[in-house]
């Protein structure tokens, strides 16, 4: 499995528990919001050995924008849970391609 498979499905996995509406809420607020600027740091990892793969690199363009919008209380769950979908697909579909299955 390519770096930026095993990223994808990482930043994707955390992201859908940052979405989690209390839970996330609670853990960003609880730890002083510096999950988003983990969460900033992955994803442009993620974006980086996605281009070099010349993987698609547009979930970790909406996690980037997530991170830094992420404060914003019900527009931090949405793009919470529209990232880690991005991000789910694109593992999927990334994992299927290296095996030589149709996508």
């Amino acid at each position: 499995m390519k770096p930026s498979t095993t990223l994808k499905w990482v930043t994707g996995g955390m992201e859908a528990f940052l979405a989690i509406p209390v839970l996330g809420g609670l853990t960003v607020m609880g730890f002083g919001y510096s999950p988003l600027g983990l969460m900033l740091i992955l994803h442009i990892i993620t974006l980086v050995f996605s281009a070099k793969e010349g993987q698609k690199f547009h979930g970790s363009i909406w996690g980037i924008v997530a991170s830094c919008l992420g404060w914003v209380p019900f527009v931090g769950w949405a793009l919470h849970t529209i990232t880690a979908i991005i991000l789910m697909i694109d593992a999927f579909a990334s994992g299927r391609k290296e095996k030589g299955m149709q996508v």
